[in-house]
């Protein structure tokens, strides 16, 4: 739905729905495909009304971040063209439009001119432009002479809007049908056919791995052959295939936590033959896996799962690890082989492991090549990591994987790492999202000596002047300085929490990588826990970004998702104490506040 190609502007879509029928946010879902947008909020607050107050905060929270919000009049933003604009909603501009004039009382078409104004606006936009507006027949209207001009006015301004409009939508319970198609559907078209009914969750894909359900796993169009696409002088079998992905994939807003479960399970902790708080952190960690299941007493894992995002990098070849990049198709072999520390600590945590080759610089077993984006990313000193379709392709399959693994009965997830040279992108996502100076952020990855640390130094200094530009949006922060496995490890973790799933974060990579999922997924944090703080210097500045407490520190820095998985008996053992043990009631065990009677 981006542009008409005929014409060559952008595509115009009005999305009508009653209250509450998610209109807002498939509209937001749908604008949000172009990547940034400018949010056209024409709602005025009153202070006075908390109801109202709070559904525009509801709004502004599940906004991303990156997005530019303006707050007012339509037909002014409209005179400023930029690539996409949604404007939510025509119904309260209406209102105010007609509060301003005093019309309540006044005949119908005295707010015409308004009206003239904001179709002329929007039939000579030449950008996307989405608009929501309600649907007066599904919305209640006091039989009043001010709610019958309401609707009258409303009903007749939807009309026209719908008849300049290429494409309308119709939200009733959330789904969304298309009720008018464009007579030209551009090559960035990605909305569903004519009269097919979508969710607004879900993003169409036109190829997907074998055995999944491209709706399901949310991938964006995907067209792979078997050409290669040009790439760096210095990375000339960099690409697996000539794709084209035409948009990001969007997260879902990311719910909250059961903020009553919460209060449930702290109120447990107080009934439990213990004194308060006797057990710390792990009380602390006991209510945090209660919110996310939504239950008290929470249940125990039963399926936890490590996924492992494998994937090389160019800067490798500069001198910025102790190791060949032909270690990291090495390891993915050693991983399927069940004899890396991975394999050693999940059998003893009681989990499981997949390895997924994201952009690995050779060939591996078919059964974890599905997902593959291309063969290691691009040097990030020099060189942009990856193109935008790629980049979108490594962020869509992270969704997707998320999504397999869940429907697959995960109830617990854990991302790891495996790429030799991936510190070095990691470092320069978190030193430049933190503001901090390289020296003060590269650490010593797999070992390397001095020098090698200064090669490392110089290269994420070089990156990070590359990445300055980009430090407000995270899909472009990832397409040049990052890699395929880290967006796609950031894509997995935004779309874990969008599932309700809890994710113990690994190391400095995973954690760079969550770094950039809490930008495409706001409010995403609040599932994921630490699982331990490696010697990387860059790890702690990531976890304070996040304002995350590590569960370990025991000077791991192996990647995997070995200090997750180290961390998961402690999970497994909050878990335990806040489902197991009996309370004083049950046991027959007096609190401090009913003490035994003392008998003389």
């Amino acid at each position: 739905m981006l542009n008409d190609a005929a014409s060559g502007r952008g595509l115009r879509t009005l999305i009508l729905g009653g209250i509450r029928s998610g209109k807002s946010a498939f509209a937001e879902e749908l604008a949000g495909r172009a990547g940034v947008v400018r949010y056209v909020a024409t709602a005025a607050v009153d202070p006075g009304d908390a109801d109202f107050t709070d559904r525009v905060a509801a709004h502004r929270v599940r906004r991303p971040g990156q997005w530019t919000v303006v707050e007012g009049d339509p037909v002014a933003a409209l005179a400023d063209p930029v690539r996409m604009t949604l404007v939510d909603d025509i119904g309260t501009w209406l209102t105010g439009r007609i509060d301003a004039r005093a019309a309540w009382e006044a005949p119908r078409g005295t707010v015409a001119a308004d009206t003239d104004a904001l179709v002329a606006a929007v039939t000579g936009y030449q950008q996307g432009l989405v608009l929501v507006s309600p649907e007066v027949g599904l919305g209640v209207v006091p039989a009043t002479r001010s709610g019958r001009l309401f609707a009258d006015e409303i009903g007749e301004l939807n009309q026209r809007l719908a008849r300049v409009c290429d494409e309308v939508y119709l939200v009733v319970a959330g789904v969304a049908t298309r009720i008018k198609s464009a007579d030209v559907a551009g090559p960035a078209d990605v909305s569903a056919p004519a009269d097919e009914k979508v969710s607004g969750a879900a993003v169409s894909a036109a190829t997907a791995p074998s055995g999944t359900d491209p709706v399901a796993t949310g991938l964006t169009a995907v067209a792979l052959d078997s050409a290669a696409v040009p790439t760096d002088s210095d990375s000339p079998d960099a690409s697996v295939g000539d794709e084209t992905v035409h948009d990001a994939p969007i997260f879902a807003t990311i719910p909250a936590l059961d903020a009553h479960i919460r209060a449930e399970a702290e109120a447990r902790q107080l009934r439990l033959t213990k004194p308060a708080g006797a057990l710390g952190r792990l009380e602390v960690l006991g209510n945090w896996v209660a919110a996310c299941q939504g239950v008290c007493p929470p249940k125990q894992f039963e399926r936890a799962r490590v996924v492992i995002f494998a994937g090389d990098h160019g800067v490798a070849r500069h001198g910025v690890s102790a190791y060949p990049s032909a270690v990291t198709a090495q390891m993915v072999a050693n991983f399927l082989a069940g004899g890396a520390a991975v394999n050693v600590l999940a059998r003893l945590a009681d989990a499981t492991v997949r390895v997924v080759d994201i952009a690995v610089d050779g060939e591996t077993d078919p059964t974890v090549s599905g997902y593959k984006i291309r063969r290691s990313s691009g040097s990030i000193d020099r060189e942009d990591a990856l193109t935008e379709g790629q980049v979108n392709a490594a962020l869509a399959a992270g969704r997707a994987i998320a999504d397999e693994e869940i429907d697959g009965g995960a109830d617990l997830l854990i991302a790891g790492d495996m790429g030799i040279g991936n510190t070095t992108p990691a470092t320069v996502l978190i030193a430049s999202l933190t503001d901090t100076e390289p020296v003060l952020a590269v650490g010593r990855g797999t070992g390397v000596d001095d020098a090698g640390w200064m090669r490392k130094t110089a290269a994420v200094r070089d990156a990070m002047w590359r990445a300055r530009p980009h430090l407000k949006d995270p899909i472009a922060l990832l397409r040049v300085a990052a890699g395929a496995d880290l967006a796609a490890a950031a894509g997995y973790l935004a779309q874990a929490a969008a599932r309700r799933t809890p994710v113990i974060l690994d190391g400095v990579v995973i954690t760079a990588a969550a770094l950039l999922a809490e930008m495409l997924a706001p409010g995403a944090k609040d599932w994921w826990i630490p699982g331990h703080r490696s010697t990387e210097p860059a790890h702690q500045m990531a976890l304070t970004k996040l304002g995350l407490q590590p569960l370990l520190d025991l000077d791991m820095r192996l990647g995997e998702g070995s200090g997750a998985l180290t961390a998961l008996p402690i999970l497994r053992a909050a878990v335990a104490a806040l489902s197991e043990m009996a309370t004083f009631g049950e046991a027959g065990v007096s609190t401090a506040e009913t003490p035994s009677e003392v008998v003389s």
